[in-house]
């Protein structure tokens, strides 16, 4: 998969992770979004690990693997600021 549609993805499982995470949350678009794109890399990484995906198309798992991994580093970040 490309850089582009790594940012896609990328800035799509940002705003699900930031609308799907309880109470109010830090950080604006750019925080977001750039959580989202690191979160997109640590659900391909936990999808490899776990045989779920290797997250190289987007799809649905790809989705939801990108989703899961921002989710984790939204709340980390929310849990140290």
């Amino acid at each position: 998969m490309g850089y582009l549609s790594w940012m896609i993805l990328g800035f799509i499982a940002g705003m699900l992770a930031k609308w799907l995470t309880p109470g109010k949350t830090g950080g604006g678009f750019i925080i977001t979004t750039l959580l989202g794109v690191a979160g997109a890399f640590v659900g391909g990484l936990l999808g490899s690990l776990f045989d779920l995906g290797t997250g190289d198309s987007i799809d649905l798992v790809s989705v939801a693997l990108a989703t899961l991994g921002a989710f984790i580093l939204l709340a980390a970040y929310n849990r140290f600021t």
